[in-house]
């Protein structure tokens, strides 16, 4: 959330920031109206409640020397009815005040691309050249299939459309893939957190999900009341989890930076993606991601921000991946992000980059919401800056890995990392892909 202050004290600045984001200057000029109208009845308010404690003393001596006074005491009832008035009207401008922010994005950093969509990022570097064949590749939900290791017609049966089965060799190079990703992070430093993939309103909040984005998420519902909500909601991503688990938390400014990192499954009704990636493991309703969270102070937080991103590309690095970072313009950027880095690894059989981490830094975004706060040398409380990253998606990074891996007769190569947690399979072939194979045509 933004600070009411810094819009109210640099609204011209606000207005340019922001309509890069799709804001239009009309709606911060209406907040802050509103919040000129709340502080000038806050402080009359303010004023009341001091003549009332004043006016209460003198009433109350009165009476110590039975004296009347009966016009004060009528007085101040008058006063106390003015005052429910005034602070009935601030608790209404301040939940209006309050609805407009909360679905204000965040300020795009000075160095964000200007843009209203993907068009307009930029490409700040690029590792290894994409990957070419001497064949036709072929796509990865082909391949798993032909191999029996992905499984989507008995998803589909089970669950409905955008839903898969890993099987045999595929579970466990998913296995690998996910295993592989934590064990780096916490050569990095990040301490392993399993969290809950459940969780409340104020949770959703806290991150930027809610109120915005009801839509794209599942959440859980009353058995008896279908149409009443249990405040209970299927994490999108672990980033919920693990930036909540500070919520309302005082830190240590000693202790910062700190770095988190969990696997967890992530469920995503992918509202308004109808006929987009309708086939393969780019856009899941269900799917496994390892995420990457820090909490630190502001003036580190750029630096964590390249910390983060380098951290993401040593998995891709190390998987031998092809891939490109870059920097996403101000209006691609996620809700939450001041700058926001993504990388992008190839897929031969699309013959494009595909998105498979994004890196953001929130700033004091996150933090003013959750209300995050670190206690300096000093004594003094002060917001943290939180930031997050995709290290990395396991599903496309599966995909990613039998797409560049692939062989000519249908066999998919084993990344040198992954070996050790594949029990040293170095090929995945149609004769080790899946015991049970029988199923399978």
């Amino acid at each position: 959330m933004l600070d009411i202050k810094v819009i109210r004290e640099n609204l011209d600045w606000s207005k340019k920031k922001l309509a890069t984001r799709g804001i239009k200057p009309e709606e911060l000029d209406e907040l802050v109206e509103i919040d000129t109208k709340r502080r000038k009845d806050l402080t009359k308010s303010e004023q009341l409640k001091a003549k009332r404690n004043d006016v209460s003393k003198q009433i109350a001596e009165k009476k110590r020397n039975k004296e009347d006074a009966s016009d004060a005491i009528a007085a101040m009832r008058e006063v106390g009815k003015e005052i429910k008035d005034l602070d009935k009207e601030v608790d209404e401008l301040t939940e209006k005040q309050n609805y407009i922010l909360l679905r204000l994005p965040n300020f795009p950093a000075d160095s964000d691309p200007v843009g209203p969509d993907d068009s307009y990022n930029e490409e700040v570097r690029k590792w290894e050249e994409p990957t070419k064949f001497d064949f036709k590749p072929k796509a990865h939900w082909d391949i798993g299939t032909d191999l029996g290791i992905l499984d989507w017609d008995r998803a589909a049966k089970v669950s409905g459309a955008r839903f898969v089965y890993y099987i045999g060799a595929g579970a466990l190079l998913e296995r690998a893939v996910f295993n592989f990703f934590l064990d780096e992070n916490t050569k990095d430093g990040y301490t392993e957190v399993i969290p809950p993939y459940l969780v409340n309103d104020a949770s959703m909040q806290g991150t930027g999900q809610f109120p915005k984005f009801h839509e794209d998420v599942y959440t859980i519902v009353d058995n008896d009341d279908p149409d009443k909500p249990r405040d209970l909601t299927l994490i999108p991503t672990a980033e919920v989890p693990l930036v909540n688990y500070f919520r309302n938390e005082i830190i240590h400014g000693d202790k910062l930076p700190i770095n988190v990192t969990a696997l967890s499954p992530a469920f995503r009704s992918e509202a308004g993606s109808a006929g987009r990636d309708t086939r393969g493991l780019i856009r899941m309703h269900e799917f496994r991601k390892v995420e990457m969270v820090k909490v630190c102070k502001p003036d580190e937080s750029w630096d964590e921000l390249e910390k983060l991103t380098h951290n993401a590309e040593h998995l891709l690095q190390k998987l031998g991946l092809p891939y490109h970072v870059v920097a996403l313009s101000t209006g691609d950027a996620s809700f939450t992000s001041a700058k926001t880095y993504d990388l992008e690894v190839w897929m031969p059989a699309q013959d494009k980059y595909r998105e498979i981490s994004s890196c953001s830094n929130c700033t004091d975004f996150q933090a003013r919401r959750a209300q995050i706060r670190y206690r300096d040398e000093d004594g003094k409380l002060h917001l943290a800056h939180t930031l997050n990253g995709s290290g990395l998606a396991v599903g496309r990074c599966v995909a990613a890995i039998l797409e560049n891996y692939q062989n000519e007769d249908g066999t998919v190569a084993i990344p040198e990392a992954l070996v050790p947690y594949m029990h040293g399979i170095t090929k995945i072939t149609p004769e080790n892909a899946v015991p049970f194979n029988y199923l399978h045509k």
